[in-house]
């Protein structure tokens, strides 16, 4: 009996394995399929309709329509997060394995191993990752006639609300203020959804193997040991390995993603305090929450250490603006990508407001 012919290699990073893996780490809660999720898919949309209602009077930021909203489960979250990063990173699957390939010492026909790497990379991380999101908003891709949808990840909220003793309704409400601050952040601000991707294509057109480039981090690591910095950096081991151009990309990205976190998060908060009662409660269990020390090495590595630093710094720059200069004077950032603050700015809120206002 003859064996059966080996599957043809993918000529792209193997997406089905990161879902497959991230689906496996992700598990699922007791509540996840009973008549609780019921209850939070009837609730759901109703509170988005209100909670952006509120958003955009906060905000001044008004967007056309209404979200979609889904209640799902972390493996649709994982499902929806692959198909996102498999339809960014297409143009450079080949050239993203090729560096791993060349930062792993791999051979040069060892491609489809830098591939299942890059794949189980991206598998574990977002495994993790869907066991803690709470929500998301997902941006309409450029391909895609997908998007402009909030996701509530149903097994998260339920296990929240149990361990703290959370008010289910105050709790959800809270959590859709949050998503609809996001989302009036990319379709009230009319250039925003355009020069996020432009940044994530930078990133990737800048994605080219780099000689030399275990050498250069070897050097690197051995300066920040001497200076007693931390070895690996707030953008983890993808600011590590990035080149000068990448990182001048992800400088970026931070800075941007500082603003909207920070402002998404202080509008929340200020909602909330005026018509939830147990808002200051859920806000420092959630600020408590993000600051796990079981998660430090693990946020560290991938670099996701900066995403919990961005609700931080962000926070601190939308209410260092608002105390110089009153709220209103956000509305500058939304003007044009050359108003966005900087990563230096947004820890110096004075230096922005003297450079855009």
């Amino acid at each position: 009996m003859t064996a059966a012919p080996a599957p043809p290699e993918s000529d792209g990073i193997p997406w089905d394995l990161a879902e497959r893996l991230a689906s496996k780490l992700a598990g699922s809660h007791p509540l996840a399929e009973s008549y609780h999720l019921d209850a939070l898919a009837a609730q759901a949309p109703s509170f988005v309709r209100r909670a952006a209602d509120l958003v955009s009077e906060e905000t001044g930021l008004e967007g056309s329509g209404s979200a979609a909203v889904e209640v799902i489960g972390r493996a649709d979250w994982v499902q929806a997060n692959v198909r996102f990063f498999s339809e960014i990173l297409a143009p450079a699957e080949e050239r993203l394995a090729d560096g791993i390939r060349m930062a792993g010492g791999l051979a040069s026909g060892s491609g489809r191993i830098a591939k299942r790497l890059a794949a189980a990379e991206l598998g574990s991380l977002l495994g993790v990752i869907s066991r803690r999101v709470l929500g998301q908003y997902e941006l309409v891709l450029p391909s895609s006639e997908r998007g402009d949808t909030v996701f509530l990840v149903a097994p998260n909220i339920f296990a929240l609300e149990r361990n703290n003793q959370f008010r289910p309704d105050e709790f959800r409400f809270w959590l859709a203020l949050h998503e609809s601050a996001h989302r009036l952040q990319f379709v009230g601000v009319p250039w925003m959804q355009d020069y996020f991707f432009g940044l994530v294509k930078g990133l990737i057109a800048n994605a080219e193997p780099e000689k030399g480039r275990l050498k250069r981090v070897a050097g690197e690591l051995r300066k920040a040991s001497s200076q007693g910095r931390p070895i690996i950096g707030d953008s983890g081991l993808l600011g590590l390995m990035a080149s000068p151009s990448q990182r001048e990309q992800l400088d970026k990205v931070q800075a941007l993603m500082s603003l909207l976190e920070g402002h998404g998060h202080v509008v929340m908060d200020r909602i909330g305090a005026r018509v939830l009662v147990t808002q200051k409660r859920m806000a420092g269990l959630i600020k408590r929450r993000r600051q796990d020390p079981r998660m430090a090495a693990f946020l560290r590595i991938t670099g996701m250490e900066m995403k919990m630093r961005q609700y931080e710094l962000g926070e601190k720059f939308v209410l260092g603006v608002e105390e110089v200069a009153g709220w209103r004077a956000l509305d500058l950032a939304w003007q044009s990508p050359e108003t966005l603050p900087t990563i230096a700015e947004i820890e110096d809120p004075p230096l922005w407001l003297a450079r855009v206002g």
